[in-house]
């Protein structure tokens, strides 16, 4: 009989050690994370002034409110934020929706978004004040301007 219950307790403790390894990745680990936004900006890493991005933006917020975003920055929904798949945090953008003409000024402080053919996600008052909360995602112009 304890040849045959062994294995299985071997088996049992190999699950429960790999398990461990197993689990979400710690936000450290999370692409763009910075623990102390302040020496990320020291680093004089800039996006190219002038430069444009067209493609389809939204916004997000009710969920993430109060979360750390990828920057180490407390996420505030009613900031004029957003989150871009690489450019570096700090980065200030004028993003114009094309379809209105109506502009806003955001700055980048998370990474994101994930949904595909997407290129910005905007705090929820930055969406609002280009009217995105009425039609949830429009084509953008996004320009660096600092």
């Amino acid at each position: 009989m304890f040849k045959m219950k062994f294995p299985v307790v071997l088996l049992v403790c190999m699950v429960l050690a790999l398990s461990g390894c197993a689990g979400k990745a710690s936000i450290s680990a999370r692409k763009g994370f910075v623990r102390n936004p302040e020496k990320h900006y020291a680093s004089k890493e800039k996006a190219e002034i002038g430069m444009k991005i067209t493609g389809e933006a939204s916004y997000y917020g009710p969920g993430f409110d109060g979360k750390q975003t990828a920057s180490g920055e407390i996420f505030d929904q009613d900031d004029m934020t957003c989150a871009h798949k690489s450019l570096p945090f700090g980065t200030k953008l004028k993003v114009v929706r094309k379809d209105n003409g109506k502009s806003v000024v955001v700055r980048v402080n998370d990474r994101g978004p994930y949904v595909d053919g997407r290129i910005l996600d905007l705090s929820v008052a930055a969406g609002k004040k280009i009217g995105l909360d009425k039609v949830g995602h429009a084509t953008v112009v996004a320009t660096v301007i600092e």
